[in-house]
């Protein structure tokens, strides 16, 4: 399989939106894996930090967002204090779960829990189970 890379799809408005959301410059990464070697959650990750730059600088966000990485990351800057360009994958990652919640895509199905139990949840249980999806 041929991977085809478009100047549009490099600097599409989603791309154009994360880097603005975060105030990183994704394009300054060289891929060194500083941030994935030092990463505690990488074990957790099915992409890992130096891979979701990559394919954000490469304009596949949507490989991105729908990944379980975004929601992994702890934020706890180390990649940030080992990454020899300054690039902070914690305010990267933050500004992807951003951006995939504001998608209002819902990731909990209503209709498929039993009406007896969703009489019994909190309500504020649902709300937050249909906007974060965190596993």
């Amino acid at each position: 399989m041929q991977l085809v890379i478009w100047r549009s799809k490099i600097h599409s408005p989603e791309v154009e939106k994360i880097i603005e959301l975060s105030g990183q410059n994704v394009y300054s990464c060289y891929q060194c894996g500083m941030c994935t070697a030092s990463c505690p959650s990488t074990g957790n990750m099915d992409i890992p930090p130096n891979m979701i730059v990559r394919l954000i600088q490469i304009g596949m966000i949507g490989k991105v967002l729908d990944s379980r990485s975004i929601w992994v990351c702890t934020s706890c800057f180390t990649c940030f204090a080992e990454c020899p360009k300054g690039i902070d994958i914690a305010s990267l990652t933050e500004a992807l779960r951003l951006y995939h919640l504001r998608r209002n895509i819902d990731h909990l199905n209503l209709s498929s829990i039993p009406h007896g139990e969703l009489l019994e949840l909190p309500v504020i249980a649902m709300v937050g189970a249909l906007r974060k999806f965190t596993a």
